[in-house]
């Protein structure tokens, strides 16, 4: 996921969130079209003070969010004491050993909340009378029983019963679990489109493709190697010159894989 974003990427987000167009966007700030498509290209970086501060007003957000100062949009001034945050964890924020980001994201999502009470739950043992009492009954079920009717060791009566007891730690961590199962989750699903998220690739197929490929090309292993190397660069092979083929094999000879291939390399032209 995204660790921070930039100006540009914030700008773009902000307007996308809106709906608007940059025409729109133009319409409404008075700022021009190409000045606002300008600043949302991730390497321009002469953004003027007056748009900053013009854009900002527009959207209601601060000016330090903008400039990548603060992660908060519209709270940039609050109070830490309102926060009833421990020193421990305002040390643990600052400390950068966390991805405060991520955190954030956990604790606005919606179910974070059910996962809190779930958890004070246990912690205070609120349901621990509660589970005690019920297994209660279940015991006095079962001598009544056994009492009674003198059951086998394995009646199925009775091995139902003694199933029907409820273990409170093993039920919490059941339901605490399943919280933050589908809280992740729902957070990986919100990010699957980013940049810095790893792709879902699948290696049995990317392999099967490779080796299709490969056997397509006609020619010596070295050229086979080399329009390997291409395709895994994203390089159309097909476009190289001899020059570039040779120049190409120079480079892939200091490879640790094609170690072994003697200097037959490259000294031929391509078919």
């Amino acid at each position: 996921m995204n660790v921070a974003l930039t100006i540009q990427e914030r700008l773009k987000d902000l307007r996308v969130e809106r709906g608007l167009t940059l025409e729109q966007l133009e319409q409404r700030t008075g700022i021009s079209k190409s000045a606002l498509g300008n600043y949302e290209v991730e390497d321009y970086k002469d953004i003027s003070h007056t748009s900053i501060v013009t854009l900002a007003n527009f959207y209601g957000v601060s000016s330090d969010y903008l400039l990548g100062l603060t992660e908060s949009k519209n709270h940039p001034k609050a109070d830490l004491a309102e926060l009833h945050l421990s020193d421990g964890m305002i040390e643990l924020l600052k400390s950068g050993n966390i991805d405060t980001r991520l955190l954030c994201e956990m604790a606005v999502h919606k179910d974070f909340v059910k996962l809190l009470a779930d958890i004070e739950i246990y912690v205070d043992g609120i349901a621990s009378m509660q589970v005690q009492n019920l297994n209660a009954y279940i015991n006095l079920a079962r001598d009544t029983i056994e009492k009674k009717y003198r059951p086998g060791e394995h009646d199925r009566h009775i091995r139902i019963l003694n199933a029907a007891h409820i273990n409170e730690d093993e039920y919490f961590r059941h339901v605490v679990h399943d919280d933050m199962d589908g809280i992740i989750k729902s957070i990986k699903e919100a990010h699957r489109q980013d940049t810095t998220s790893a792709p879902e690739t699948d290696f049995v197929q990317e392999l099967k493709q490779d080796l299709e490929f490969v056997s397509s090309i006609e020619g010596s292993a070295q050229k086979k190697q080399v329009a390997l190397y291409c395709r895994r660069l994203g390089i159309d092979y097909t476009k190289l010159t001899d020059i570039e083929f040779e120049v190409m094999m120079r480079v892939l000879q200091k490879s640790k894989h094609l170690k072994g291939q003697g200097k037959k390399r490259g000294r031929k032209k391509r078919k």
